[in-house]
């Protein structure tokens, strides 16, 4: 039994105590050493940590940890993402505010992180419902909106009439509002904009030196950007057409236009069923995923439009499945090429012809009735949300009603805290405060798109000053695959943004990028729904934090998916106390000479494969690697011959499990008296001497089959080796006068001989 008994609770706290006193994790620039910024995403403040969270921070614990032992100045800082539409819906349920529940969220989970030993600079904290934070976001704003990279116009939403707000296409379920079950409706309304597409091609261009990003995420990216090239034909002075395929141009035999194309609205003004079919595709959804699947309906418009080439009248329809927000909102329909315009044609009975490829688009071009032409899928970025919790837009209503900005001297534009939520309308609408001021708040995108920037001066009295490019960019980003799109796309933009302002030199916001796989309990995510979730703090009371991150980083590799096992937590548990009454029974001279012990090439051969997987980020085999060593510290018994082999195989150990397990790390390091603070401690170096062995056994395989040993000197040239196993006499009665057809070598492991 060990003499000093083994508490997580006691050795938890009493870590997590030192490093706040002693600023242990307090980020400073320093230009005399590489800076590492680890940054994992941050969390919604919904009250409690899940699974996915512990998973996510645990990760960029262990490599901030990590890189610190190596030498570099670390930053690893947290932030709260606390505006959006959850704190109204709360705020209703509870009949608080939505600021009150917010604040008291992020203590509660801020407690339950400084719990888990997260070494994050909460120094740096940052919270995005706070003035100090947004009123710079709204200062930015406005010097887009000057240079024309910020704009309103009038825009095709869902919109929910009963909880007055636009829908995002996921919030519409079967034409009906996600919440409030109200039949939602098309509606044009004036929004405020961010000019994403005139960095399309940038962005798109980029992802070719993200080199450190996964390829699945850099595909998602380049398909949502989704660049086209090809040209756009007038078929008539209302209706162009972009396409891909002018070389089909030959095949069209109708067209086709969105229900809100002009064409469309104004054959309605004189056509009732027309009117009435735009009034039924208003309810439809707008997913690009239901259009694949939902059935073709369409009118004839009683109008035709001449065929570029041959002049023949094609029959104009308005079809539900052409979106007004891709290319023109109208198509050129060749039904015997495109699946959607043969299913379609079949319907209505309109032609399918075969016909020869089109090739002469010069001459279109030469006679001005098309023009070669680049196409974008991405949008422009509507920033805009009709809701109370959010940051508001900078811009007032003058007595010409015109939108101007903000004076500069009157920022920030302060969101009250203190109100009262009533249904669903937003408290600005009757504030006296935004009589002339906008009353629509910023899209929530907007203060996760340029967090990660102002950890590097979170004091400064500008947006960004110059500790940005000390700091920047990212050297590690970590969070789900979820966000591989919308997020990480609008920081890659903000970022250029901040660039051609001026703030930062650097064109890339994050340099490597780490997607974790999902928690899975019983084969599926954990969801409250699904009642299959496991409570983080009820196991850090059970357990020690420490148990819950080594299971974390045992039980897969960080970018698979983690099924939980009650038994995988008891077994890490049962690790760490083995370690722990393992150590405190050693006694250490910290001035022991070197070990010479024979076990040693083996103990630096298990750390050469842990360093290799530290840098891969494979910390599952990290984790094994340290079980190694322990396994080989326990056959080796505690004798005074032995001792500087343990001394040292303990202060390996040790520092290559402190990143995953830092309070037993912290607590056992300081017992044994090798250093103050192990968060300091270089990280260990494989010895190149130790590797080289004295001698090797190799297996000896004749005709595929084992049948020998021999132990040589790992020196040895093929040649001697052939020399030397052919002269065993074991070898040699196996062999007898049989020819040697192939002498085959595997240098330090295999001799195969084929007779």
């Amino acid at each position: 039994m060990s003499a000093i008994p083994f508490n997580p609770k006691t050795i938890e706290s009493e870590a997590q105590a030192f490093w706040q006193k002693h600023n242990t994790f307090k980020a400073t620039e320093d230009p005399a050493k590489p800076k590492f910024f680890c940054l994992s995403m941050m969390p919604y403040p919904s009250g409690r940590l899940h699974m996915g969270h512990v998973r996510n921070y645990t990760i960029g614990d262990v490599l901030s940890r990590f890189e610190r032992m190596q030498g570099k100045n670390v930053l690893q800082p947290m932030a709260w993402d606390a505006f959006g539409l959850p704190a109204e819906n709360a705020a209703l349920k509870h009949k608080v505010a939505p600021a009150e529940w917010t604040y008291a969220n992020i203590e509660e989970m801020k407690t339950q992180l400084k719990a888990l030993g997260f070494g994050i600079d909460w120094s740096r904290e940052l919270i995005t419902c706070k003035p100090e934070y947004y009123r710079f976001e709204q200062e930015f704003f406005i010097q887009l909106y000057q240079k024309g990279l910020a704009y309103k116009k009038e825009s095709m939403v869902n919109w929910d009439p009963v909880d007055q707000t636009v829908l995002a296409n996921e919030q519409v379920i079967d034409g009906r509002g996600w919440r409030s079950g109200a039949l939602v409706e098309k509606k044009m309304i004036a929004q405020w904009f961010i000019k994403i597409t005139a960095y399309a091609e940038e962005l798109l261009q980029d992802l070719d030196q993200l080199d450190e990003w996964p390829e699945l995420v850099k595909t998602m990216q380049r398909n949502w950007i989704g660049k086209s090239e090809g040209a756009e034909i007038d078929f008539s002075p209302a209706i162009k057409i972009f396409t891909t395929r002018p070389d089909t141009l030959l095949g069209v035999t109708y067209v086709a236009v969105s229900p809100d194309h002009p064409v469309a609205k104004e054959a309605a003004l004189s056509h009732p069923e027309i009117a009435a079919f735009l009034t039924e595709c208003k309810k439809q959804s707008t997913k690009e995923a239901d259009f694949a699947t939902q059935e073709k309906k369409g009118l004839f418009l009683h109008q035709t439009v001449p065929h570029p080439i041959t002049g023949e009248a094609l029959p104009v329809w308005v079809a539900n499945f052409v979106l007004m927000e891709y290319g023109t909102g109208a198509i050129m329909a060749v039904p015997r090429h495109d699946e959607r315009d043969h299913e379609f044609a079949k319907k209505f009975n309109l032609p399918i012809v075969d016909a020869p490829t089109f090739t002469d688009l010069d001459r279109l071009i030469a006679q001005g009735i098309a023009e070669r032409k680049i196409n974008y899928r991405l949008r422009d970025w509507g920033v805009s949300r009709q809701r109370y919790w959010g940051a508001p837009i900078p811009m007032c209503v003058n007595e010409q009603g015109q939108s101007v900005p903000e004076a500069l001297e009157n920022l920030p534009v302060i969101l009250p805290e203190n109100v009262v939520m009533e249904g669903t309308r937003s408290p600005l609408q009757t504030d006296p405060y935004f009589a002339h001021r906008e009353k629509d708040t910023f899209d929530t995108f907007m203060e996760s798109s340029w967090y990660y920037a102002r950890f590097a001066c979170v004091d400064a009295k500008q947006i960004l000053d110059e500790r940005a490019n000390y700091w920047l960019p990212v050297d590690q980003y970590i969070g789900g695959i979820e966000h591989a799109i919308l997020h990480l796309l609008y920081a890659r933009f903000f970022h250029k943004l901040l660039r051609d302002a001026g703030y930062v030199k650097s064109s890339e916001p994050f340099k490597r990028l780490l997607t974790q796989g999902m928690v899975l309990k019983d084969g599926s995510k954990m969801s409250k729904s699904k009642g299959n979730t496991v409570d983080p703090q009820t196991l850090i009371d059970q357990y020690g934090a420490d148990t819950v991150r080594l299971f974390i980083m045992f039980a897969a590799p960080p970018e698979q998916s983690l099924e939980w096992s009650d038994a995988g937590v008891e077994g890490s548990h049962r690790f760490i106390k083995k370690l722990w009454n393992y150590t405190v029974g050693l006694s250490i001279s910290v001035n022991c000479t070197p070990s010479a012990h024979a076990k040693r090439t083996e103990l630096h051969e298990i750390l050469q494969k842990i360093n290799i997987d530290m840098h891969k980020q494979q910390f599952n085999t990290v984790v094994s690697g340290g079980m190694k060593i322990f396994n080989l510290l326990q056959e080796v018994p505690l004798t005074p011959e032995n001792q500087a082999f343990h001394q040292e195989g303990i202060s390996i150990l040790l520092r290559v499990l402190a990143p995953i397990i830092p309070h037993t790390a912290h607590a056992l390091w300081r017992h044994l008296g090798l250093g103050d603070d192990i968060a300091y401690a270089p990280w260990p170096q494989v010895d190149e001497s130790a590797l080289v062995r004295e001698t090797l056994t190799l297996v000896v395989q004749i005709n595929g089959k084992v049948r020998a040993r021999v132990a040589m000197s790992p020196s040895l040239t093929e040649a001697e080796v052939k020399a030397q196993v052919l002269a065993e006499p074991h070898i040699q009665k196996q062999i007898g006068s049989t020819p040697i057809k192939k002498f085959i070598y595997v240098p330090h492991k295999l001799v195969s001989i084929v007779i």
